[in-house]
């Protein structure tokens, strides 16, 4: 049995290595660097979008524009934003927090539109309810039936996996390690109270998300700056190293690890990517339920995800751990857990804490997120007859994870989320001329707050 998983795993990884290789990474980024062309650089808009976040609406949608983007948030501000940004300087050197950076600039443009085509293209079920994503745009605008069905099994499949069983796995793990308490009743714990809240729907899901990923979000930030005040004379040597290593040739000096350019670009790009989930088709399937006027409007709101995951959240971590490294020399950088959690540890006695409790609320918060998302591509397949022994499979998996090796699942999650990205794409190049038209009315036009009543309302 030990020599077919070990098969299995050995054929899982390659296919992932090949997925998540240079072709998909130049695929995603050619698609952000693309659809910006296509926008005219919808990140200038960046400020207003913010500033809509608390707008509200009269139309017809499930959940409020803020809902709608703290659902988002709860399933992309993850494990990725820490410890991804630590590999990424790991494998990558400094250098790769810049392209990271980057990435979260340009993939503002592509979150844009996949939010647009999603709201443009929804639709009411039975009950009222809105469901949209790449898989009814796939469907209703391509009659791609095909590859809307495909879409929303890579989806499920990857939700189950990056998106519930891995994360739960990292939380049971850290709370063994570190208090003590045993994975089996970390599993029941976490089952449980992810039943409760997914019971309810995604209503009772977004108003937990709004309370509790502002407050999540806004700690990690604060500790993140304690930090940087305590590591403030090596800011801007940290920064310079940064972007000097981002466009060098040869691998930096200090003892960092990477080899150039190429290196900083590869790790620096696919974490990002992987963290902010643009072009991936997820963050969607949640813009589609939100009360807004037009299509642009909820679009404007959803891209500015994109902007707090990556070009804050991952930027802070990196300038912490670049400029912790160059602060504290006796800091291991040869692994990204370890960089991380010595960094974070040089914050006096409560820092290793502050890592422990950011790591257990974005981990929960993902999983809340990914529920969502998954739930709408199973309804999406077998109507709103399955939804309830969806959850409890959810919360059941949930359980597992916190007990269960899970190398195999890994591997598997991380295939399924390429996979998704796939038709994800198609859809956004093929109907890119769509959302330039649409930018060019709502936006350009100044008609951001014009009701447009060929959406669903």
């Amino acid at each position: 049995m030990a020599e077919i998983q070990s098969f299995v795993l050995n054929i899982l990884s390659e296919l992932s290595s090949f997925l998540w290789g240079v072709p998909m990474v130049v695929l995603l980024f050619g698609t952000h660097l693309f659809l910006t062309l296509r926008t005219g650089g919808i990140q200038r808009h960046l400020g207003k979008a913010i500033k809509m976040t608390l707008s509200k609406s009269a139309a017809g949608g499930d959940i409020s524009n803020f809902s709608a983007l703290m659902v988002a948030m709860a399933a992309t501000v993850g494990t990725g934003n820490i410890i991804g940004v630590g590999t990424a300087i790991a494998l990558g050197g400094p250098g790769a927090v810049f392209w990271c950076w980057l990435t979260g600039v340009f993939g503002v443009a592509t979150k844009y539109a996949e939010a647009l085509l999603s709201v443009k293209y929804r639709y009411k079920t039975s009950d009222g309810t809105m469901i949209g994503g790449p898989m009814v745009v796939l469907e209703k605008a391509l009659k791609k039936k095909w590859l809307a069905m495909f879409f929303c099994i890579a989806t499920i499949c990857a939700a189950f996996g990056i998106g519930n069983m891995t994360q739960a796995n990292s939380v049971s793990t850290l709370m063994q390690e570190n208090f003590g308490v045993s994975t089996y009743i970390t599993g029941a714990v976490m089952a449980a109270l992810i039943a409760l809240i997914t019971m309810g729907g995604i209503k009772w899901l977004s108003r937990v998300c709004e309370i509790f990923v502002p407050i999540m979000a806004a700690i990690y930030i604060i500790g993140c700056l304690a930090i940087l005040f305590l590591n403030i004379s090596w800011v801007d040597d940290a920064l310079l190293l940064i972007v000097k290593s981002a466009f060098s040739a040869e691998a930096v000096g200090g003892g960092f690890a990477g080899g150039g350019i190429m290196l900083a670009m590869r790790y620096g790009i696919s974490r990002g990517l992987f963290s902010n989930e643009s072009g991936l088709g997820s963050a969607p399937i949640v813009s589609a339920a939100a009360k807004t006027d037009n299509a642009v409007k909820q679009a404007l709101i959803a891209s500015s995800a994109t902007f707090w995951d990556t070009v804050i959240i991952c930027a802070l971590t990196g300038i912490v751990l670049v400029s912790s490294v160059l602060a504290y020399p006796d800091i291991n950088f040869s692994d990204g857990a370890v960089l991380t959690n010595m960094a974070f540890g040089k914050l006096h006695a409560w820092g290793s804490g502050l890592l422990t409790i950011a790591l257990l609320s974005f981990v929960f918060s993902t999983i809340l997120g990914w529920s969502y998302y998954a739930e709408r591509c199973v309804e999406y397949i077998g109507g709103k007859r399955v939804l309830v022994l969806f959850r409890i499979i959810w919360s059941s998996a949930v359980f597992i994870g916190c007990v269960a090796k899970l190398d195999l699942v890994w591997v598997f999650a991380d295939c399924a989320n390429a996979l998704m990205a796939i038709p994800n794409i198609v859809m956004l190049l093929t109907l890119s001329g769509v959302v330039a038209a649409e930018t060019k009315k709502y936006l350009d036009g100044d008609k951001i707050n014009e009701y447009d009543p060929t959406i669903e309302h």
